[in-house]
């Protein structure tokens, strides 16, 4: 059995073999010939102190063999004549739902509204170049959901809902490098995650499922508060006692539809603010305290919260050497989001900095009862869109002119394709929300000395964080509280926060699903 050792050492140790090799073996004493391979197990950098250390848990093969293992897929089962169970949605919740399914024996039928991940990306050039939102096919909607063009994070702090090494190692079978296994913010990219998702999809029709794209759901049958399937917008009729609802945190048209039909749903807080650009060099200096990074380190996140008026202020969905993308889904609305190749070599870091939002919040929509956080959401993505010029370009401003109230003179070129429009941006919030951030950043700057700076553009605004509506549904059956047979899962239902506790959460409903079929 290989030997496990916890241990710290310089990066550029940690990235170069023959050197762990040596300090390993002067640590356990031994010669580092009769070191065969050390394999790392986990990875974490300390950047506490000046000198920059890398946490390593470690297997060392001490005369023993290494033999790469490959991580094997599970024993999926031909379900082409089984019982059949409709999912709404192809992002992480309802692909991991699906290939759940066929591992217990089940039929998914999964109807995705958007189109499959090769099709998407001439929508997404069409939002970029000619501010064109396809309300079917954007950065949300399509095969992988919004994670599939949006980076491809795969850190949780849900670890508690489920088996998160299960999720990772089933995205290591699928193609994904293994070292998401290791690292301790794991991260696929945004280049690497559609052949994945692809790969995916085919699995899932090889064993007899079904996977349609451009199909999107517009009506649940009901018989006696119980499912009995869905129709499309072509006015087709699919028939299941089983639904699993995966649509996502943007699905406007399925809350609406819930509401429309009395089926029980209710306001959800959220957090909402704008999307923060700084140089990748600059944040490499504050985090790592060096003129430059060097070619051991990788670029540098953040994280920091703070409380500001009795709300917390945060970062969100960070994406080191990463870019700012425009993710509207309807036309008329501007909202920004991040996301990062897989090496995150651009210039820039963006993070979502955004507060978090309370249900007296949506009082001025209450008219609109448990949409009332969506149209609260919606309004503020308009306003950008009008003070951007009815266009895809987005409301920028300099950081501290936006915190001395400043419209800013210029704007220099970011990330954000369709461009930028200098708005003072406290025409975009409310002015609570406003208020809020401008002292935000201020304390920002005390506790990273740099970031706040005229370098760092905001673009506004960052809106769709979570869902703003909450699908409830019981806790042991995961059935909706109301309607038999519909699993409200994912996102979309306020259930999730990300690609991993979304996937935990498709399985999750799979098996209950499977559990009541049989």
């Amino acid at each position: 059995m290989p030997r496990e050792l916890q241990i710290q050492v310089a990066p550029e140790v940690a990235a170069q073999q023959h050197l762990l090799i040596a300090h390993v073996a002067k640590l356990m004493q031994v010669k580092p010939e009769e070191i065969n391979h050390i394999a790392v197990i986990k990875r974490s950098i300390d950047a506490r102190q000046k000198a920059i250390k890398i946490n390593l848990k470690v297997a060392v093969y001490w005369k023993e063999t290494f033999e790469e293992n490959t991580v094997p897929l599970p024993e999926y089962k031909d379900v082409s004549n089984s019982q059949e169970v409709i999912i709404v949605g192809a992002g992480p919740a309802g692909l991991f739902a699906a290939l759940q399914l066929i591992e217990l024996g089940v039929k998914p039928i999964v109807l995705e509204r958007g189109k499959d991940v090769q099709e998407r990306r001439r929508d997404l050039k069409a939002i970029n170049r000619d501010h064109v939102v396809n309300e079917d096919s954007n950065y949300c909607y399509g095969e992988g959901g919004a994670g599939t063009y949006s980076d491809g994070k795969l850190y949780t702090r849900s670890k508690k809902r489920g088996d998160v090494d299960r999720i990772l190692k089933l995205f290591v079978a699928f193609g994904a490098a293994d070292n998401i296994m290791v690292e301790a913010h794991p991260h696929i990219g945004t280049n690497k995650l559609p052949k994945i998702i692809k790969s995916m999809r085919e699995k899932i029709i090889e064993y007899g499922g079904k996977v349609l794209f451009d199909t999107r759901v517009t009506d649940i049958l009901l018989k006696n508060n119980e499912v009995d399937g869905v129709v499309t917008q072509n006015g087709d009729i699919i028939n299941a006692k089983k639904i699993i609802l995966a649509t996502g945190h943007s699905a406007r048209d399925i809350f609406e539809l819930l509401d429309r039909k009395k089926i029980f749903i209710e306001a959800k807080p959220f957090a909402l603010g704008v999307r923060a650009e700084h140089p990748q060099t600059l944040i490499d200096s504050i985090q790592y305290s060096c003129d430059f990074r060097g070619e051991y380190l990788p670029p540098a996140p953040y994280s920091i919260v703070k409380q500001v008026n009795g709300r917390g202020m945060y970062s969100f969905c960070m994406c080191p050497g990463g870019v700012i993308a425009p993710c509207a889904t309807s036309p008329g609305e501007v909202v920004t989001n991040g996301w990062s190749p897989s090496k995150r070599n651009q210039a820039t870091a963006n993070s979502g900095i955004v507060v978090e939002l309370k249900l007296e919040d949506f009082k001025p929509f209450a008219k609109f009862g448990a949409l009332a956080g969506m149209e609260f959401q919606k309004s503020i993505e308009q306003k950008a869109w009008h003070l951007a010029g009815e266009t895809q370009k987005v409301p920028a401003q300099r950081m501290i002119d936006f915190t001395q109230s400043k419209v800013s003179a210029d704007i220099p070129k970011t990330s954000y394709v369709p461009g930028t429009t200098s708005v003072e941006l406290g025409q975009v919030f409310p002015g609570f929300l406003t208020q809020v951030m401008r002292q935000g950043f201020v304390d920002f700057g005390k506790s990273m000395r740099g970031y706040l700076t005229n370098e760092a553009i905001l673009h506004a605004p960052e809106s769709r964080t979570s869902s703003p509506v909450r699908i409830p549904r019981d806790p042991y059956t995961l059935e909706h509280v109301q309607i038999k047979g519909l699993y409200p899962c994912g996102e979309g239902a306020g259930y999730a926060g990300g690609i991993i506790s979304a996937a935990i959460d498709g399985e999750k409903c799979a098996i209950k699903c499977a559990e009541e079929l049989n």
